[in-house]
């Protein structure tokens, strides 16, 4: 099967992108794995005409608006981000309407119509560093509390958030940091911050997961327990094959992200299925906010 993908994907002139949390055999059969905009970005700048998303919906949405002339393909049409679907856009014009002088910064980790509605996206590692760069006092952040808690630390802005989370980071509890401790006292903590933010307290890092695959490479310390989703440690365990590493919790996982598999890669690229479009209206008004972004 694997032989058939590597063929297909050369037939169809196809990239495959896989997300840190995919199964280790879809990191395996990637040309890139990494999180969704770093991904997003680098496909846009490649000559490949079919990208192949192995992730969530709302990743393969940032591809679609970074690469509007190129197709776009989810292998799975099911899976989706909960979080990213916690807000709609009518909710969000409504609370546009409540602080009409307040900024919009939506994580990206949402779908294209909530960018759209956005002044500026931000991803998980550069949250802070947008919401500061912003002339307006006040800023409407959607839909993450627990990040838009974690990035209210390091802002004298008001932060006003939506009442979304990630169900996989939200379930992550202080019992969980204590006890990997006891067993692992060796380790490093790293945690992810979209985790709530009295395991945030307790943890030794704070980390995107690109922040989490570059510190595991830096580090001298050779332990280290990741409060983030489980399949984030197929990729660390392949990058640091000297080095140890613990989930913070088995429970980690997001169903969503295993929905892909080797099956659906295979009929992906023989049908070029589903695809992956967003209108040019909002499209458009997505790609400004992540560009806005980008600049910074």
């Amino acid at each position: 099967m694997i032989e058939e993908i590597c063929a297909l994907k050369r037939e169809q002139g196809a990239v495959i992108l896989a997300h840190n949390y995919q199964l280790g055999p879809i990191q395996e059969i990637a040309d890139m794995v990494g999180d969704s905009l770093e991904l997003s970005r680098a496909a846009a700048k490649l000559e490949n005409e079919v990208i192949l998303f192995c992730g969530v919906d709302f990743m393969a949405e940032t591809a679609a608006i970074l690469s509007p002339k190129k197709t776009v393909v989810l292998p799975e049409r099911s899976a989706f981000c909960p979080m990213a679907r916690m807000i709609t856009s009518e909710q969000l014009r409504e609370m546009k309407a409540l602080y009409p002088e307040a900024a919009v910064v939506c994580y990206i980790n949402t779908t294209a119509q909530i960018k759209a509605e956005s002044d500026i996206c931000c991803t998980s590692a550069n949250g802070a560093q947008v919401v500061n760069s912003l002339q307006e006092l006040q800023v409407i952040f959607v839909p993450d509390q627990n990040l838009a808690d974690y990035f209210s630390r390091y802002t004298q802005k008001k932060i006003i958030s939506w009442n979304g989370y990630c169900y996989v980071h939200d379930r992550f509890k202080p019992e969980d940091v204590i006890g990997s401790r006891k067993h692992h006292p060796h380790a490093e903590v790293l945690v992810h911050p979209e985790c709530r933010p009295e395991v945030i307290d307790l943890a030794d890092y704070v980390h995107s997961t690109s922040g989490m695959a570059r510190h595991a490479k830096s580090s001298r310390t050779n332990e280290f327990i990741i409060g983030t989703e489980v399949g984030m440690l197929y990729r660390l365990r392949k990058d640091n094959p000297g080095k140890i590493f613990y989930p913070l919790s088995d429970k980690a996982v997001c169903e969503n992200m295993k929905k892909v598999d080797l099956d659906k890669v295979l009929w992906a690229l023989q049908t070029l299925e589903p695809r992956v479009w967003v209108p040019e209206n909002i499209a458009t008004k997505a790609r400004q906010a992540i560009e806005r972004m980008l600049v910074i």
